[in-house]
C-alpha cells in the first residue's frame, strides 16, 4: 500500500495563478486519479488559506475539480521554502511535493520534489503537464 502523502502546489501547477484562476487542462481527472493513488493529499501553496478555499470552491462549482478539493487539508507554513516537516503526522521522506518552482524546495528534500512544467500564458488547452505528472506519480507509487 502506498504510504506517501501527496502535497500539491496551486499556482503554476494546478491553475494559472490566484488572480486569473484558469484551471489547468485535465485538472479534474488529475485530482480524481491522485485520490485513487494517495490516501492523503494536502495543499501546500503560498496562497493564503481563505483565498485558496474561495478558488477551490469556484473550481468545484465549475465542475473542473472534484467536490473534496474544496475541503482538502491545507498546510499552514512559514519561511522561504516549503519544508515538508510542516505536514503533520508524517516524516518528510513520506511526502511527495508536486511544484513548478525549485526555489520553494527545502534544502535536503530535493528527492521528494517532483517538478511539474510551469502552467504559463497563453494557458493553452493542449497543455499536458498534469497528464505527464500523473504518469510520474503512478510510477512512484508502484515502486
Amino acid at each position: 500500500m502506498n504510504s506517501y502523502v501527496l502535497a500539491l502546489d496551486l499556482e503554476g501547477t494546478l491553475i494559472s495563478n490566484a488572480m486569473s484562476q484558469i484551471p489547468r487542462p485535465g485538472l479534474a481527472e488529475f485530482l480524481t486519479r491522485c485520490a485513487e493513488l494517495f490516501p492523503r493529499i494536502v495543499m501546500f501553496t503560498t496562497v493564503k488559506e481563505d483565498r485558496f478555499r474561495k478558488i477551490a470552491r469556484l473550481l468545484v462549482d465549475e465542475r473542473v475539480a472534484p467536490s473534496w478539493f474544496a475541503e482538502m487539508e491545507y498546510i499552514t507554513w512559514h519561511g522561504e521554502t516549503k519544508d515538508l516537516k510542516f505536514v503533520p503526522g508524517v516524516h518528510p521522506q513520506h511526502v511527495l511535493l508536486v511544484d513548478d518552482f525549485e526555489k520553494y524546495v527545502h534544502p535536503g528534500q530535493e528527492a521528494q520534489w517532483l517538478q511539474i512544467e510551469y502552467f504559463d500564458y497563453p494557458y493553452g488547452s493542449e497543455d499536458r503537464g498534469l497528464a505527464k505528472m500523473l504518469e510520474i506519480l503512478a510510477e512512484r507509487v508502484v515502486r
